[in-house]
């Protein structure tokens, strides 16, 4: 009774074997150079899931900084380097300008909103909400004027810790997201709320879940995952969750808006679909509101709050760079709020946000992207819909850009009179057309922020300097620092 099984999965394996021993699909001859696929699980075998950024730089070293995976069924082009990067998402930024595949996302979302979706709904989403955060202002007041408020009440909340030593991980983002809060929903939480903190919990679930090794098996194997029991539906929850959280949000907007005067994102977006009601084409609906909404928070939350928190940690491994800074405070601001101006005559704490947003590589595989069309590329052929994932970790870490980049060292965005220097490898939000929208937001948030916290207080560890480690946690898509807590010291 044995036999007739055995017999069948020795002919399976023997037909997988000898599929996998042809190489590369017939239907991708040109594509760059990589592993052999298995069918249907692709290259998991040779990338190792947890510890995806090892197994990458080792295909990299054998086949170049050009290379083909596949997680599953279908190819990724990776692109390593800065003048490949550079090459793809700004030399040929509109070949280059598609979204490519965020499975859990896409269960969740459908293609809606900014980040998952292509053509011109990403176009008028996009331009809708660079155009809302820059123009409207967030209410009657500035966006500048809400980040340096909620300085304030970061300040006040750190000083209870009345210098003992405490994690500043929740600290940071809850900070970080009361500022999408206030742009999204008009409103900031008090760092207790129950609320807020349901918000807070499922944003951090969903991104832990989608820098896990789960995660990127939920790339690989999405389609039977997503209705099979395991860690997996834990993430797939968050995001339903904060769906849910935003919805009622929008319910309640819809219940209060007044046309004429609209008080954050949400009333702008109803505005817009109320004037768009009688086309039936328009992209200004529910969903993709609903979308657009789970974007910014994602974009604007752990991101921001995780470079913080990698940058303090190095001013404490680093206590000369903090002192630096400090006395370009006292000189450039003394005792009154900073302001987005004082950037300008701060260049050696420009240049430590800059090194911090380099040396963190918080996003080391970047936002996959893909091809809207055929393109020749560096002597392959990429056909259209192709995924393409940029590599930004080898960017931000490029020998030949950034020489020892292991190193933190602001000194390397100095020039010889101590002026700021441009470089154009420093690309931690990407490039080209789906560079990330939130940029100007988030340096903003990482000045003020920064120099808020270090015009107050002084950040100390009773952990020698020596023992410090600036190396990432383990992570499979995302770089995180490790856990370690601080002291916060009052200067006056």
């Amino acid at each position: 009774m044995l036999l007739v099984p055995a017999v069948l999965l020795i002919v399976l394996l023997c037909l997988v074997w000898t599929i996998w021993l042809k190489g590369k699909p017939k239907n991708h001859p040109h594509l760059p150079p990589g592993p052999r696929p298995f069918p249907v699980i692709g290259n998991i075998l040779q990338v190792n899931p947890r510890e995806l950024l090892l197994s990458l730089e080792q295909l990299r070293e054998k086949h170049g900084p050009i290379f083909t995976v596949y997680l599953g069924s279908q190819p990724i082009v990776m692109l390593c380097g800065y003048d490949v990067v550079k090459e793809a998402l700004i030399d040929n930024k509109d070949v280059f300008s598609g979204r490519g595949r965020m499975p859990l996302s896409e269960f969740v979302l459908k293609g809606y909103g900014i980040t998952n979706s292509n053509g011109e709904r990403w176009k008028e989403m996009r331009r809708f909400a660079l155009a809302t955060l820059r123009n409207f202002g967030m209410g009657k007041r500035s966006i500048e004027e809400r980040i340096q408020e909620e300085a304030q009440f970061l300040v006040e909340n750190v000083r209870k810790t009345e210098g003992k030593q405490f994690d500043p991980t929740f600290i940071l983002s809850s900070a970080v997201s009361n500022i999408i809060c206030s742009i999204v929903f008009g409103k900031r939480f008090n760092y207790t709320d129950e609320h807020f903190l349901s918000l807070l919990k499922n944003i951090n679930g969903a991104l832990k879940f989608m820098t896990s090794a789960w995660g990127l098996i939920f790339y690989y194997l999405q389609g039977p995952l997503r209705y099979i029991p395991g860690p997996h539906q834990k993430g797939i929850q968050h995001l339903i969750n904060l769906k849910a959280f935003i919805q009622d949000s929008i319910d309640e907007s819809v219940n209060t808006l007044n046309p004429n005067s609209p008080r954050h994102f949400i009333d702008c977006f109803l505005v817009k679909m109320q004037e768009d009601k009688q086309n039936p084409a328009s992209e200004f609906h529910n969903e993709n509101l609903i979308g657009s909404t789970m974007n910014l928070f994602f974009a604007g939350t752990e991101t921001t709050s995780t470079i913080l928190r990698y940058g303090f940690l190095a001013l404490l491994k680093y206590p000369h760079i903090q002192a630096k800074i400090q006395d370009e405070i006292d000189h450039v601001i003394g005792d009154r709020p900073p302001s987005a101006e004082d950037r300008t005559k701060m260049p050696y704490t420009e240049a430590v946000i800059c090194e911090i947003q380099r040396f963190s590589d918080i996003v080391p595989t970047g936002v996959p992207r893909s091809t809207i069309e055929d393109v020749s590329f560096r002597g392959y052929t990429i056909p259209k819909g192709t995924d393409v994932m940029p590599l930004l970790t080898t960017v931000l870490k490029d020998h030949e850009q950034f020489p020892q980049p292991e190193l933190f060292s602001p000194d390397r965005f100095l020039d010889d009179n101590g002026a700021v220097k441009k470089h154009a490898a420093l690309l931690p939000f990407s490039a080209g057309r789906r560079m990330c929208p939130g940029e100007g937001l988030a340096r903003m948030e990482l000045f003020l922020f920064l120099t808020t916290l270090l015009q107050k207080f002084t950040l100390t560890t009773v952990v020698p300097t020596d023992d410090i480690d600036l190396r990432p946690e383990f992570s499979s898509t995302g770089h995180l620092p490790r856990h370690y807590k601080m002291s916060a010291v009052p200067r006056h």
